[in-house]
């Protein structure tokens, strides 16, 4: 289909309007390689330095290569070798910190999803920096940016009508990167390769957790420097998280309905460069400076002993659906590239984002593997969560757990020795699979967020639920030689209520994100403690900073990887907001004036406490499942639940309405063998769970279980100090106040 379209046939000769073009090429283009894709500077045996440029086109006619001086005059150069559908060739004299692009040449014919347009400049796939130019600036994304007439006045064929105007001046654009440039800063990295067991991840975005550090630099606040600065790094150390899960660092793009409501894209899951760190959040340059830049940040990181996790968004692209901007992927092929309906013109969207990546096809794979690998072995990473990893396991329609890329990642020798996370579903059908990705996979289980803030607002039914989510979750991950970190157990997330809104709002408050309050989810499973957000009144606060206390209580004692937010410690608030990911401003920067509130101090001690807590005792962090079995005559068992009574839960008091459980956990033998060889032992504990509005009593069970207990976290105290806790003689019966938490060390441990 072709129509009358902005530009004409003149402009489909020159490729579009609106950059300077010099007519012809002014530099050679030597055959070159086909690999490795993308643009790699290198000197050859007779000493001519140059750049190899190499693009998988496999639908196109032509390509151009597109060479960008600072003042953006723009010199072509067509790509003439073609080997297995790679357009390739070598520039002599191109260096580290060329802009460039490319334009792509072949059928326009959105019906059947071909939608080449060489009038559009296209951002290289596999470019590792990029310079995302002034095009971030507009308020809007301008129309030349659109392969289609956006504004073509039948709408409902708009994205079949071509757009000729020039893309070049508003769209970012590829950087060469000197990929063996000595940095003796990153040659003596050392990982810190701590065992899933033993992890605590802390989520954070790389701009907003020092966004507001006063011990930050201001030039290096909200960039990866900014996260490397001894300041930053020392919160984490003290808090004794062992590795930080950074929200997206993929180069990525606004969107347009954000930029008209003078917003921004913030948590950046609109990714459109896969192997490029996202170049607003580099103190140092954006013409390749932000990759040394971030290999700094990941060593500073490393040299702490915290671990570096990327949250990774292959699922989808920032080009949207038939409707959406042309930046790379749509115009390089976007039939191979993306998963189109029966009716091609159209995309599956299995993401909610417009479109999703075709993951079956092999060119898509690899360009995955490839950008996976890129960070694992030149940029540092140890390890990655997958966004909506259901969508990456779809073969063609449905979620198939023996996919391509699930047995790429399985057998490749880089991937399978690093972490991998799956948020385990999408916004198709038969997406949520909880519990049902393979080995060597751990997930985010939403199922025990669920029951955990169920149990605290009071609106569990029974406490069947909870016995499995404080227990590792062995209904979903006691398969297939899985372990109880399989499960990553968390309250909340980036997305939805912080810890402490958790506990203050009960509706969304998202009137900001201008969407009229209909975007984020509805349902919170929230309780405000009796007013909705903030309050003078002493009695709901009180009770908020307990509901906090026993939520992170509750999340750093169960077995299973915890997860917290950055600033949830410290009593992080964003007004209500469940769904920030559009404000890039202090609503979502982390409010470093909590650290030294006396209100909030409390809450960052006993974080730090619980998690010191969980590092000494490995019966808090098992590596493998309760047997719930007898270890001697004595009937003393690895894991044993208790009712207020003291005695033991039967089947009929699992059914039954409760707002009290114990759990103990023994650490007499813990399956494993430390350093030398010997079995593992450890004290024994006890944890109490009350969430009714009233105190109520607690019968501590005796023999073989304990003779006494001592008091070492009670979450009914403001503050818990480090000193020796209270000793309470085994089989008396303890007060437990109104919503708190106990947990009692077991004294002595009872001796096999």
């Amino acid at each position: 289909m072709d129509r009358v379209r902005p530009g004409g046939a003149a402009a489909e000769r020159n490729g579009g309007r609106g950059g300077k073009v010099r007519p012809a090429p002014t530099r050679p283009v030597w055959p070159g390689a086909p690999t490795p894709l993308g643009a790699r500077f290198r000197v050859g045996p007779d000493g001519v330095a140059g750049t190899n440029f190499a693009l998988w086109a496999g639908g196109a006619e032509a390509v151009d290569l597109c060479l960008f001086d600072a003042d953006g005059t723009e010199t072509r150069c067509p790509l003439t070798e073609l080997t297995h559908e790679i357009w390739h060739g070598f520039v002599p004299g191109v260096r580290p910190g060329q802009r460039y692009g490319y334009r792509v040449h072949g059928r326009w014919d959105p019906w059947t999803g071909a939608r080449f347009n060489p009038a559009k400049l296209l951002l290289d796939p596999y470019a590792r920096a990029v310079d995302a130019g002034p095009g971030q600036d507009y308020g809007s994304l301008p129309p030349e940016v659109y392969g289609h007439v956006r504004d073509w006045p039948q709408q409902h064929v708009a994205d079949t009508v071509r757009d000729d105007r020039d893309s070049a001046p508003f769209v970012p654009k590829g950087v060469v990167v000197h990929d063996d440039a000595p940095d003796d800063e990153w040659a003596d990295d050392r990982r810190p390769k701590t065992p899933w067991a033993d992890s605590v991840l802390y989520e954070l975005h790389v701009r907003g957790f020092t966004m507001r550090h006063p011990d930050v630099p201001e030039p290096l606040r909200g960039t990866y420097a900014g996260l490397a600065h001894p300041a930053a790094i020392d919160h984490l150390v003290r808090l004794g998280v062992t590795a930080v899960e950074l929200l997206p660092v993929h180069q990525f793009a606004h969107e347009d309905h954000l930029l008209r409501r003078g917003l921004r894209n913030y948590w950046g899951y609109n990714s459109i460069g896969y192997f490029a760190p996202h170049a607003a959040y580099a103190a140092s340059g954006t013409t390749g400076q932000q990759v040394g830049e971030f290999r700094r940040m990941v060593r500073a990181l490393h040299e702490a002993g915290i671990e570096v996790i990327l949250d990774v968004v292959y699922n989808h692209t920032a080009e949207a659906g038939e409707m959406g901007p042309t930046l790379s992927l749509k115009g390089v092929d976007n039939h191979a590239y993306y998963h189109l309906q029966e009716d091609a013109r159209r995309y599956a969207d299995y993401t909610g984002c417009g479109n999703t990546l075709h993951v079956v096809r092999p060119q898509v794979l690899r360009l995955i593997t490839d950008s996976l690998r890129y960070w694992v072995s030149e940029m540092g990473v140890d390890g990655f969560r997958f966004d909506l990893a259901a969508a990456l396991a779809r073969s063609f329609h449905d979620v198939d757990m023996l996919s391509p890329f699930l047995a790429v990642i399985a057998q490749d020798p880089v991937l399978r020795r690093v972490k991998l996370i799956a948020e385990p579903w999408d916004v198709g059908s038969g997406g949520y699979q909880v519990g049902a990705f393979p080995p060597l996979w751990t997930e985010w289980n939403d199922r025990y967020r669920d029951a955990v803030r169920d149990f605290w607002r009071g609106a569990l039914p029974d406490v069947r639920d909870l016995g499995y989510r404080l227990s590792g979750s062995s209904d979903l991950y006691a398969w297939g030689g899985r372990r109880p970190y399989a499960s990553v157990n968390f309250v909340t997330a980036h997305d939805g209520f912080t810890l402490r809104d958790l506990v203050s709002y009960e509706q969304k408050h998202n009137e900001a994100n201008g969407e009229g309050n209909r975007d984020g989810a509805d349902d919170n499973r929230a309780w405000n403690c009796g007013a909705e957000g903030e309050t003078d009144d002493a009695g709901v606060l009180a009770l908020r900073r307990r509901q906090l206390r026993n939520l992170l209580t509750t999340l750093l004692l169960s077995t299973g990887v915890p997860m917290l937010v950055a600033g949830d410690e410290m009593g992080r608030t964003q007004g209500g907001n469940n769904n920030a990911y559009c404000q890039d401003n202090g609503v979502s920067w982390v409010d470093w004036g909590l650290r030294d509130d006396p209100a909030w101090s409390g809450l960052l001690a006993l974080a730090r406490r619980l998690i010191a807590l969980r590092h000494r005792h490995p019966v808090l962090r098992r590596r493998a499942f309760f047997s719930g079995r007898a270890h001697s005559a004595d009937g003393l068992r690895d894991l044993a639940w208790f009712t207020a009574r003291g005695t033991e839960m039967t089947e009929a008091d699992w059914y039954a309405p409760a707002a009290t459980l114990g759990m103990y956990l023994s650490g007499r033998d813990i399956p494993g063998r430390d350093a030398r060889g010997a079995q593992v032992t450890d004290d024994s504990f006890l944890a109490v769970l009350h969430g009714a509005e009233r105190a109520a009593a607690f019968t501590l069970p005796g023999p073989p279980w304990a003779d006494a207990y001592e008091v070492v976290v009670d979450t009914a105290r403001e503050e818990q100090g480090d000193a020796p806790g209270t000793l309470l003689a085994a089989g008396t019966s303890v007060t437990v106040e109104a919503r708190s938490a106990l947990l009692l060390r077991a004294v002595p441990a009872p001796a096999a």
